[in-house]
Protein backbone atom coordinates (compact mmCIF):
# COMPACT_ATOMS: atom_id res chain seq x y z
CA UNK A 1 0.00 0.00 0.00
CA UNK A 2 0.99 3.30 -0.43
CA UNK A 3 1.73 6.90 2.04
CA UNK A 4 -1.04 9.24 2.09
CA UNK A 5 -0.61 12.49 0.80
CA UNK A 6 -1.06 15.68 3.09
CA UNK A 7 -4.49 16.11 2.27
CA UNK A 8 -6.52 14.55 5.52
CA UNK A 9 -8.58 11.38 4.33
CA UNK A 10 -12.02 12.10 5.69
CA UNK A 11 -13.82 8.65 7.10
CA UNK A 12 -17.03 8.50 7.95
CA UNK A 13 -18.02 5.97 10.57
CA UNK A 14 -21.97 5.30 12.47
CA UNK A 15 -21.41 4.03 15.68
CA UNK A 16 -24.72 1.64 15.68
CA UNK A 17 -25.41 -0.58 18.81
CA UNK A 18 -25.53 -3.57 16.38
CA UNK A 19 -23.27 -2.37 13.56
CA UNK A 20 -20.20 0.23 12.35
CA UNK A 21 -20.84 1.05 8.99
CA UNK A 22 -18.39 3.08 7.30
CA UNK A 23 -19.32 4.60 3.37
CA UNK A 24 -18.03 1.22 2.08
CA UNK A 25 -18.17 -1.70 5.45
CA UNK A 26 -20.75 -2.97 7.78
CA UNK A 27 -19.69 -5.45 10.94
CA UNK A 28 -21.04 -6.14 14.41
CA UNK A 29 -20.15 -4.41 17.08
CA UNK A 30 -19.20 -6.65 18.67
CA UNK A 31 -15.02 -6.61 20.22
CA UNK A 32 -14.00 -9.51 22.65
CA UNK A 33 -9.88 -9.72 23.92
CA UNK A 34 -8.16 -12.01 23.85
CA UNK A 35 -5.14 -13.18 25.95
CA UNK A 36 -3.22 -14.53 22.51
CA UNK A 37 -3.72 -14.66 19.07
CA UNK A 38 -6.41 -16.62 18.29
CA UNK A 39 -6.82 -19.92 15.58
CA UNK A 40 -9.20 -17.69 13.01
CA UNK A 41 -7.54 -14.37 13.21
CA UNK A 42 -9.93 -12.68 10.07
CA UNK A 43 -11.25 -10.18 12.03
CA UNK A 44 -8.13 -9.34 14.46
CA UNK A 45 -6.89 -5.83 15.72
CA UNK A 46 -3.96 -5.60 17.83
CA UNK A 47 -3.29 -2.41 19.70
CA UNK A 48 -1.02 -1.82 22.16
CA UNK A 49 -0.25 -5.36 21.93
CA UNK A 50 -3.25 -6.37 23.20
CA UNK A 51 -5.55 -9.05 21.07
CA UNK A 52 -9.39 -8.12 19.72
CA UNK A 53 -11.55 -10.06 17.65
CA UNK A 54 -13.78 -7.59 15.90
CA UNK A 55 -17.64 -8.27 15.01
CA UNK A 56 -18.49 -12.02 16.91
CA UNK A 57 -21.07 -10.20 18.72
CA UNK A 58 -23.26 -7.02 19.09
CA UNK A 59 -22.27 -4.84 21.66
CA UNK A 60 -24.94 -4.54 24.70
CA UNK A 61 -26.71 -1.29 24.20
CA UNK A 62 -25.14 1.66 26.40
CA UNK A 63 -26.75 5.22 26.56
CA UNK A 64 -23.19 6.40 26.67
CA UNK A 65 -20.79 5.19 23.63
CA UNK A 66 -17.71 6.68 26.02
CA UNK A 67 -18.15 4.17 29.01
CA UNK A 68 -15.78 2.03 27.64
CA UNK A 69 -13.03 1.46 25.26
CA UNK A 70 -15.21 -1.00 22.88
CA UNK A 71 -16.14 1.99 21.00
CA UNK A 72 -12.60 3.47 20.17
CA UNK A 73 -11.13 -0.10 19.20
CA UNK A 74 -14.45 -0.43 16.76
CA UNK A 75 -12.87 2.92 14.93
CA UNK A 76 -9.72 1.57 14.72
CA UNK A 77 -11.17 -1.35 13.42
CA UNK A 78 -13.72 1.47 10.75
CA UNK A 79 -10.68 3.92 10.12
CA UNK A 80 -8.20 0.34 9.13
CA UNK A 81 -11.20 -1.03 6.24
CA UNK A 82 -11.62 2.44 5.01
CA UNK A 83 -8.39 3.33 4.65
CA UNK A 84 -7.01 -0.27 3.13
CA UNK A 85 -10.12 0.44 0.25
CA UNK A 86 -8.08 3.42 -0.41
CA UNK A 87 -4.17 1.30 -0.60
CA UNK A 88 -3.69 3.55 2.59
CA UNK A 89 -1.31 2.46 5.72
CA UNK A 90 -0.30 5.89 6.55
CA UNK A 91 -3.12 8.35 6.73
CA UNK A 92 -3.82 12.19 8.47
CA UNK A 93 -7.48 11.09 8.96
CA UNK A 94 -10.37 13.31 10.18
CA UNK A 95 -13.08 11.50 11.66
CA UNK A 96 -17.06 12.19 11.21
CA UNK A 97 -19.38 10.30 13.50
CA UNK A 98 -22.33 11.02 14.72
CA UNK A 99 -25.17 10.81 17.92
CA UNK A 100 -28.94 10.42 17.93
CA UNK A 101 -30.84 13.36 17.66
CA UNK A 102 -31.76 14.71 20.59
CA UNK A 103 -28.30 13.80 22.54
CA UNK A 104 -25.92 15.73 19.68
CA UNK A 105 -26.58 18.77 21.82
CA UNK A 106 -25.43 16.96 25.26
CA UNK A 107 -22.75 14.56 24.65
CA UNK A 108 -21.16 15.66 21.17
CA UNK A 109 -17.73 17.35 22.82
CA UNK A 110 -17.22 14.38 25.34
CA UNK A 111 -17.99 12.04 22.16
CA UNK A 112 -15.11 14.08 19.93
CA UNK A 113 -12.58 13.89 23.29
CA UNK A 114 -13.56 10.12 23.71
CA UNK A 115 -12.30 9.48 19.61
CA UNK A 116 -9.45 12.23 19.33
CA UNK A 117 -8.24 10.36 22.90
CA UNK A 118 -4.70 9.73 20.98
CA UNK A 119 -3.45 12.25 17.99
CA UNK A 120 -1.25 9.50 16.58
CA UNK A 121 -2.20 5.45 16.16
CA UNK A 122 -0.14 2.64 15.35
CA UNK A 123 -2.23 -0.49 15.27
CA UNK A 124 -3.23 -4.17 13.10
CA UNK A 125 -6.01 -4.74 11.67
CA UNK A 126 -6.49 -8.57 9.33
CA UNK A 127 -3.37 -8.52 8.96
CA UNK A 128 -2.87 -5.29 7.70
CA UNK A 129 -0.17 -2.32 9.80
CA UNK A 130 -1.54 1.46 9.72
CA UNK A 131 -0.19 4.35 11.33
CA UNK A 132 -2.57 6.73 11.64
CA UNK A 133 -2.56 10.70 12.76
CA UNK A 134 -5.82 11.98 13.99
CA UNK A 135 -6.00 15.86 13.12
CA UNK A 136 -9.95 16.24 13.59
CA UNK A 137 -13.30 14.67 14.32
CA UNK A 138 -16.82 16.68 13.82
CA UNK A 139 -19.56 14.99 15.39
CA UNK A 140 -22.94 14.97 13.54
CA UNK A 141 -26.89 14.27 13.97
CA UNK A 142 -27.79 10.95 13.17
CA UNK A 143 -29.80 9.92 10.61
CA UNK A 144 -30.68 14.03 9.36
CA UNK A 145 -26.89 13.77 7.88
CA UNK A 146 -28.06 11.06 5.73
CA UNK A 147 -30.75 13.50 3.99
CA UNK A 148 -28.97 16.43 4.38
CA UNK A 149 -27.55 16.66 0.55
CA UNK A 150 -31.32 16.73 -0.36
CA UNK A 151 -33.08 18.58 1.93
CA UNK A 152 -34.82 20.85 -0.73
CA UNK A 153 -36.78 17.91 -1.55
CA UNK A 154 -38.50 17.60 1.55
CA UNK A 155 -41.94 20.16 0.59
CA UNK A 156 -44.29 21.24 3.23
CA UNK A 157 -44.55 19.06 6.53
CA UNK A 158 -41.89 15.82 6.70
CA UNK A 159 -41.13 13.27 9.41
CA UNK A 160 -37.91 11.54 9.69
CA UNK A 161 -37.79 8.30 10.98
CA UNK A 162 -34.09 7.08 11.86
CA UNK A 163 -35.01 3.73 13.29
CA UNK A 164 -31.33 1.81 14.15
CA UNK A 165 -30.65 -1.23 16.68
CA UNK A 166 -30.82 0.36 19.71
CA UNK A 167 -32.62 3.72 19.18
CA UNK A 168 -35.59 5.28 17.11
CA UNK A 169 -34.99 9.03 16.32
CA UNK A 170 -37.49 11.09 15.39
CA UNK A 171 -37.49 14.79 13.76
CA UNK A 172 -39.52 17.20 11.70
CA UNK A 173 -38.44 18.52 8.64
CA UNK A 174 -40.77 21.61 7.39
CA UNK A 175 -40.06 22.73 3.84
CA UNK A 176 -36.14 21.89 3.69
CA UNK A 177 -36.03 23.32 7.51
CA UNK A 178 -35.16 20.71 10.12
CA UNK A 179 -37.11 21.67 13.64
CA UNK A 180 -34.64 21.02 16.61
CA UNK A 181 -37.80 21.77 18.84
CA UNK A 182 -39.68 18.77 17.63
CA UNK A 183 -36.78 16.43 17.64
CA UNK A 184 -37.08 13.02 19.83
CA UNK A 185 -34.69 9.85 20.87
CA UNK A 186 -36.77 6.81 22.09
CA UNK A 187 -35.04 2.90 22.79
CA UNK A 188 -37.56 1.56 20.24
CA UNK A 189 -34.75 0.11 17.90
CA UNK A 190 -34.21 -3.44 16.12
CA UNK A 191 -32.62 -5.36 18.68
CA UNK A 192 -35.68 -5.02 20.80
CA UNK A 193 -37.98 -6.22 18.12
CA UNK A 194 -34.98 -9.84 18.27
CA UNK A 195 -35.71 -9.37 21.50
CA UNK A 196 -39.59 -9.60 21.11
CA UNK A 197 -39.24 -12.20 18.77
CA UNK A 198 -36.88 -14.75 21.03
CA UNK A 199 -39.24 -14.28 23.75
CA UNK A 200 -42.28 -15.24 21.44
CA UNK A 201 -40.73 -18.33 20.36
CA UNK A 202 -39.92 -19.77 23.58
CA UNK A 203 -43.00 -18.73 25.05
CA UNK A 204 -45.26 -20.78 21.91
CA UNK A 205 -42.67 -23.23 21.06
CA UNK A 206 -40.37 -23.63 23.47
CA UNK A 207 -37.21 -22.94 21.33
CA UNK A 208 -33.78 -20.64 20.97
CA UNK A 209 -32.74 -19.50 17.74
CA UNK A 210 -29.61 -17.56 16.85
CA UNK A 211 -30.29 -13.98 16.61
CA UNK A 212 -28.57 -14.28 12.88
CA UNK A 213 -31.68 -15.92 11.69
CA UNK A 214 -34.78 -13.45 13.47
CA UNK A 215 -32.40 -10.28 12.00
CA UNK A 216 -32.42 -12.60 8.44
CA UNK A 217 -36.69 -12.30 8.92
CA UNK A 218 -36.81 -9.08 9.76
CA UNK A 219 -34.58 -7.85 6.76
CA UNK A 220 -35.56 -9.81 4.68
CA UNK A 221 -39.10 -11.09 5.42
CA UNK A 222 -37.67 -15.02 5.50
CA UNK A 223 -35.49 -17.79 7.01
CA UNK A 224 -34.31 -20.97 6.34
CA UNK A 225 -36.24 -22.40 8.76
CA UNK A 226 -39.66 -24.47 9.43
CA UNK A 227 -42.33 -22.73 8.82
CA UNK A 228 -44.05 -22.93 12.61
CA UNK A 229 -40.82 -20.82 13.99
CA UNK A 230 -41.04 -18.41 11.00
CA UNK A 231 -44.81 -17.70 11.73
CA UNK A 232 -43.77 -16.84 14.99
CA UNK A 233 -41.40 -14.83 14.11
CA UNK A 234 -43.16 -13.03 11.49
CA UNK A 235 -46.18 -12.04 14.11
CA UNK A 236 -43.45 -10.86 16.49
CA UNK A 237 -41.89 -8.58 13.68
CA UNK A 238 -45.30 -7.32 12.78
CA UNK A 239 -46.64 -6.78 16.23
CA UNK A 240 -43.48 -4.50 16.61
CA UNK A 241 -43.53 -2.90 13.68
CA UNK A 242 -47.55 -1.90 14.46
CA UNK A 243 -45.61 -0.58 17.50
CA UNK A 244 -43.56 1.60 15.84
CA UNK A 245 -46.36 3.41 13.68
CA UNK A 246 -47.87 3.89 17.05
CA UNK A 247 -44.94 5.54 18.87
CA UNK A 248 -44.58 8.02 15.24
CA UNK A 249 -48.74 8.34 15.41
CA UNK A 250 -48.00 9.37 19.28
CA UNK A 251 -46.17 12.09 17.86
CA UNK A 252 -48.07 13.50 15.65
CA UNK A 253 -47.80 11.25 12.56
CA UNK A 254 -50.70 11.55 9.94
CA UNK A 255 -49.77 10.55 6.56
CA UNK A 256 -52.81 12.47 5.08
CA UNK A 257 -51.08 15.52 6.43
CA UNK A 258 -47.10 15.21 6.06
CA UNK A 259 -44.88 12.71 4.33
CA UNK A 260 -42.48 10.25 6.09
CA UNK A 261 -38.78 9.28 5.56
CA UNK A 262 -37.48 6.24 6.69
CA UNK A 263 -33.65 5.64 7.53
CA UNK A 264 -31.70 3.25 9.30
CA UNK A 265 -31.34 -0.54 9.14
CA UNK A 266 -34.63 -1.12 10.64
CA UNK A 267 -36.18 0.31 8.05
CA UNK A 268 -36.72 -3.40 6.66
CA UNK A 269 -39.12 -3.32 9.77
CA UNK A 270 -41.41 -0.91 8.03
CA UNK A 271 -40.58 -2.33 4.12
CA UNK A 272 -41.27 -5.44 4.94
CA UNK A 273 -44.05 -5.79 8.59
CA UNK A 274 -46.76 -2.48 7.40
CA UNK A 275 -49.23 -1.36 5.03
CA UNK A 276 -47.80 1.93 3.96
CA UNK A 277 -48.32 4.23 1.16
CA UNK A 278 -44.98 4.55 -1.53
CA UNK A 279 -46.20 7.72 -2.30
CA UNK A 280 -46.68 9.19 1.13
CA UNK A 281 -43.20 7.03 2.95
CA UNK A 282 -40.04 6.80 1.52
CA UNK A 283 -37.45 4.03 2.96
CA UNK A 284 -33.86 4.37 2.33
CA UNK A 285 -32.59 0.97 2.00
CA UNK A 286 -28.90 2.05 1.84
CA UNK A 287 -27.49 1.09 5.35
CA UNK A 288 -24.47 3.31 4.92
CA UNK A 289 -26.00 6.56 4.01
CA UNK A 290 -25.94 8.11 7.20
CA UNK A 291 -21.89 7.43 7.30
CA UNK A 292 -21.91 8.38 3.60
CA UNK A 293 -23.90 11.88 4.94
CA UNK A 294 -21.00 12.35 7.79
CA UNK A 295 -18.38 12.33 5.20
CA UNK A 296 -20.36 14.62 2.69
CA UNK A 297 -21.19 17.59 5.70
CA UNK A 298 -17.65 17.01 7.19
CA UNK A 299 -16.17 17.56 3.42
CA UNK A 300 -18.09 20.63 2.67
CA UNK A 301 -17.24 21.69 6.09
CA UNK A 302 -14.00 21.76 5.77
CA UNK A 303 -13.92 23.41 2.44
CA UNK A 304 -15.67 26.60 4.39
CA UNK A 305 -18.93 25.12 2.43
CA UNK A 306 -20.84 24.08 5.19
Amino acid sequence: MNLTSTKPVIIGIDHGYGNIKTAHAIFKTGVTVCDSEPIFKGNLLVYRDQCYIIGDEHKEFSAAKMSDQDYYILTLAAVGMELKLRGLNKANVHLAAGLPLTWVGEQKEDFKAYLLQNKEVDFTFRGESFHVEFVGADVLPQGLSAVADHLREFKGVNMLCDIGNGTMSIMYINNGKPVSTKSFTEKYGTHQCTLAAREMLMRKCGVSVDDDVIEAVLRYGEADIGKEYLDVIRQATKEYAAGIMRRLREHEYNPELMKLYVVGGGGCLIQNFTDFDPGRVTINDDICATAKGYERLAERKLEGKA
